[in-house]
C-alpha cells in the first residue's frame, strides 16, 4: 500500500492539537511530508517538535511535493488555497467553515469535480461515536419525522483571545461561523433530506464591546471586536420542520459550556449530548440514555482515517462538500437576516 504524503498549510492550534497528532498515528498509511505557514519560524518550530522532515516557504512549493493538503488557515484563504491545490492535482482537507461565502464554496465544489479529487471539510463532531450512534437511531425511524430541532452551542465568557478569531475580515464572523457551525452541521445532517428554506435571525456583540468584561479565554480588544459573540435564529424547512438555534462565546449561563442538538419527532425525541431517546410506550413515557456505543474515542483520528480512505477511493468522506455548502448557505442567510432585520429566503 502506497503511503499518502500530506502537507499542512497553517500550523496554528488546530494543526498542532488535532491534525498532526491524528495523522501521525496512521503509521504506514500517511507521511506528513512538510508544513508551511506565513510565519516561517513557527513552521520551523512545529516541524522540529513533531519530527516533520520539510518546511516549505510557500504553499505553492508544497503542492509540488504532496498528494494531499490539510488547510488550517484563517477562513479568508480556504477557497483560494483549496482551488490552487486542485489545480495542482492534490486532494484537500479544509478546516471548517468551508469558506467565507456560498459563492466561494460553490467554486471549491466545482474545482474538486474538475480535478477529480477529494474535498473534505473538517466538521469533526460527525466523527464522534455518540453522533454516529445518533445518526443510526435517526435512520432507524425510531424518532419518526422531525418536527422541531433545537440547536445550542453556548460558552460562558469564552471568547478566543488568541489567533484571529475576532477579526471579521479574516474569519467572516464570530461565534456562529467558528462554533455554532458545528452543531448546525450536526442538526442538518441528522435530519437528512430536510431542506432549509427561510431564516429569521439576530446577531449581537454587545457583551464583548463593553470594556472591563470578564473573559476566561485570554484577552482581546473590545474596541476592535467586530464579530458576533451571540446569535439566535429561527429556521424553517421545506417539509414543515423548524429549527431554533442559539450560539454564543459569551453567554451568561451557569454552565461553562452547553452544546446539544435536540430533535422532536412524531414518534419520539432524541438528545445528542448525552445521547438519549425519549418516547411513549405502554401508556407511559420513557427516557432511555445510551449506556455504551461502539467506536473510537478520538474523533480526530476517525476523521483522519476517513480522509485517507477517501483519497484512496475506499469510501466517501463523512462530510460531503455539498453538505458543507448547505451549512454555509444557512450561515450566510443568518448573517443576511440579522443585517436586514427581516427574514431571508434560502
Amino acid at each position: 500500500m502506497d503511503v499518502l504524503e500530506i502537507g499542512i498549510v497553517g500550523v496554528g492550534g488546530i494543526a498542532r492539537g488535532r491534525h498532526i497528532p491524528a495523522f501521525q498515528k496512521l503509521t504506514g498509511e500517511v507521511l506528513i511530508k512538510g508544513v508551511t505557514d506565513v510565519q516561517l519560524e513557527r513552521a520551523q518550530a512545529v516541524a522540529k517538535e513533531f519530527d516533520i522532515p520539510n518546511v516549505y516557504k510557500t504553499y505553492e512549493e508544497m503542492l509540488q511535493h504532496v498528494d494531499a493538503v490539510i488547510i488550517c488557515t484563517p477562513n479568508k484563504f480556504h477557497a483560494e488555497l483549496t482551488i490552487a491545490a486542485f489545480q495542482a492535482g492534490v486532494h484537500v482537507f479544509c478546516e471548517k467553515p468551508m469558506a467565507l461565502s456560498v459563492a466561494e464554496c460553490e467554486e471549491m465544489v466545482a474545482a474538486a469535480k474538475t480535478a477529480g479529487k477529494v474535498l473534505a471539510i473538517g466538521y469533526h463532531y460527525r466523527s464522534m461515536k455518540q453522533v454516529q450512534a445518533a445518526k443510526a437511531i435517526m435512520e432507524s425511524d425510531e424518532i419518526g419525522n422531525p418536527l422541531v430541532i433545537r440547536v445550542q452551542a453556548l460558552r460562558r465568557r469564552q471568547v478566543p483571545g488568541w489567533g484571529v478569531f475576532t477579526n471579521r475580515e479574516l474569519q467572516g464572523g464570530g461565534s456562529l461561523i467558528d462554533y455554532g457551525c458545528h452543531m448546525l452541521d450536526l442538526a442538518l445532517w441528522l435530519v437528512g433530506d430536510a431542506e432549509p428554506t427561510e431564516v429569521m435571525a439576530s446577531t449581537y456583540n454587545t457583551l464583548s464591546k463593553t470594556p472591563g468584561q470578564v473573559n476566561q479565554w485570554g484577552e482581546f480588544d473590545p474596541d476592535t471586536f467586530d464579530v458576533d459573540d451571540h446569535v439566535t435564529a429561527y429556521i424553517t424547512f421545506s417539509n414543515g420542520a423548524s429549527m431554533l438555534l442559539e450560539t454564543s462565546w459569551s453567554n451568561n449561563i451557569k454552565e461553562e459550556s452547553l452544546e446539544n442538538v435536540s430533535i422532536s419527532g412524531d414518534k419520539g425525541g432524541l438528545e445528542v449530548f448525552p445521547l438519549t431517546v425519549n418516547y411513549p410506550k405502554h401508556g407511559m413515557l420513557f427516557n432511555s440514555q445510551v449506556a455504551w456505543a461502539p467506536g473510537e474515542e478520538d474523533e480526530g483520528l476517525v476523521q483522519a482515517k476517513n480522509f485517507v480512505d477517501a483519497c484512496r477511493g475506499k469510501r466517501e468522506f463523512i462530510v460531503k462538500p455539498e453538505e458543507a455548502l448547505n451549512v454555509s448557505k444557512v450561515i450566510e442567510a443568518i448573517y443576511a437576516s440579522s443585517e436586514a432585520k427581516t427574514s431571508v429566503k434560502i
